[in-house]
């Protein structure tokens, strides 16, 4: 599923899988958020509620670009350099198509529905 998000201002080409839980973030658009840094490998953010986490895909590691949802905390991620290993706690939701260093300093994200 395309999606339009801008990052602090700028936009950038990005999509949603197929996933239940992209599905419901989608529901949630559009959003905006501030993001702040975690581990120095993502930027995090909290969605205004928790997504489902049913019928999830099989685990993968994150790789920068990657929107993902952690389910333990709630919240949404988008790493900038690649994540740890495979976790069923981590859902990879889509990908943004953007210069690694762009997200790194991003503190605010726009996500909305393609047109």
């Amino acid at each position: 599923m395309d999606i339009r998000v801008t990052v602090d201002g700028q936009p950038v080409d990005a999509a949603l899988n197929d996933s239940p839980a992209a599905r419901d973030l989608a529901s949630l658009l559009p959003l905006t958020l501030d993001l702040e840094d975690f581990h120095g490998t993502e930027r995090t953010a909290d969605p205004p509620r928790r997504l489902t986490t049913e019928n999830a895909p099989e685990p993968q590691a994150a790789k920068a670009g990657d929107i993902a949802y952690f389910a333990p905390w709630g919240n949404l991620a988008v790493f900038y350099e690649d994540g740890p290993a495979a976790s069923e706690d981590l859902l990879i939701l889509g990908h943004i198509d953007a210069d690694a260093g762009r997200l790194a300093e991003a503190d605010r994200i726009t996500i909305e529905a393609a047109p």
